[in-house]
């Protein structure tokens, strides 16, 4: 079986095409992961200019695609590699998935969503005939389609899957070698990596460490964060809290290849966000098997088991956090057993036999119309 996957978003043009592997991971760590379950993968990566590279057994074929043009040439790599199916990255690239059926209409056609949204109302009409092109469509959560499906976007026929956005490289290292190389400290050492905006909803995550304080006396709180649209604020709370101006350490951004040392430092990883496609730092925590402190919405409750691998909050409730952190600080899962659950769930191995299964299911859709 034989899958080409689409990546439609331009590759930034100051990037060399071997540097956009590395920039942006989750394009070859899906195409891996599908590998590794003897999948035959190729790539197609959006691009100003032509360009070839192979690595780990995968071809990625850099090609300019815009306008008419790009859009037969799209047409025209995708017979010439000769794909059982197409996976196409992003439900905002319907339009796109639809015309590539006008040229191909025997080829099945995957979406796989990428925190996307349904659109407006009085767009929906074509968005229907667009998304009308998919045999099928994968969310991380059976539950993020339900916008989609309750606006009757997509047709009835249209296969829907469960596979979480991606998975992650990160792996368990020693306690100690890590809060040695990076001076966290702790007990418990909780760790936020995310941005701090209104979505992460840093300032709930404060109210409830200064809750869990009272209880958890030696609790220390380290944040990585990039963009930061409510550092002032966060830095105010923090500062009119003397409980949270000596537990809470802001790190500012970290370069990406030391985030897993300070997850690996980590007694227990947090995170306030309101909605989430997957949730990345999540999904590395609990690869190196911290115990996770989530919100409880669609992503994490796929990413956790519903909770049974963590503890689950209701976002914006601060008493509710501070009662997970000190449960999951006195009686939370063990290391072993949050990487057991990664390994079984999340890993490249797991999802790599989830993302070949959801294709073989598409090659009968094939085989009825060629």
């Amino acid at each position: 079986m034989h899958v080409t996957q689409l990546n439609l978003v331009p590759a930034p043009e100051d990037v060399a095409p071997a540097d956009l592997l590395d920039r942006w991971p989750s394009l070859p760590d899906i195409a891996e992961a599908a590998a590794g379950a003897g999948v035959r993968v190729s790539v197609i990566q959006a691009a100003a200019r032509d360009a070839r590279v192979e690595r780990h057994g995968i071809a990625y074929r850099f090609l300019p695609l815009r306008g008419d043009e790009g859009s037969r040439r799209l047409a025209a790599e995708v017979a010439g590699l000769g794909a059982d199916v197409v996976h196409v990255h992003g439900l905002d690239h319907a339009r796109q998935a639809h015309a590539l059926s006008a040229r191909l209409p025997w080829l099945p056609i995957l979406l796989q969503d990428h925190a996307n949204r349904p659109p407006r109302w009085w767009r929906r009409m074509r968005w229907r005939r667009w998304f009308g092109a998919a045999s099928a469509v994968t969310f991380t959560s059976m539950e993020q389609a339900r916008p989609f499906t309750e606006a009757r976007l997509f047709a009835p026929a249209t296969r829907l899957f469960a596979i979480p956005e991606s998975t992650c490289r990160f792996t368990p290292g020693a306690l100690a070698a890590a809060r040695a190389q990076t001076g966290l400290h702790g007990h418990p050492c909780v760790v936020w990596v995310g941005h701090l905006d209104a979505n992460k909803d840093p300032l709930t995550v404060l109210d409830g460490v200064a809750l869990a304080a009272r209880r958890l006396p030696g609790l220390r709180l380290w944040c990585a964060y990039g963009h930061a649209p409510l550092l002032d604020e966060v830095r105010a709370r923090i500062a009119a809290d003397p409980v949270l101006a000596s537990r809470v350490h802001l790190l500012g951004p970290v370069p990406h290849g030391q985030v897993q040392s300070l997850l690996r430092a980590a007694d227990l990883f947090v995170s306030g966000s309101r909605s989430e496609s997957c949730g990345y730092a999540a999904l590395e925590a609990m690869a190196c098997g911290v115990p996770p402190v989530l919100t409880d919405i669609p992503a994490f409750r796929a990413l956790t088991a519903g909770g049974g691998v963590g503890r689950l909050w209701q976002p914006g409730d601060a008493a509710q956090l501070a009662e997970a952190l000190v449960a999951m600080a006195t009686h939370g899962p063990s290391r072993e057993r949050v990487r057991a659950h990664f390994d079984a769930e999340l890993s490249f191995g797991a999802l790599g036999r989830r993302w070949a299964d959801a294709y073989g299911a598409l090659l009968p859709a094939r085989r009825s119309v060629a």
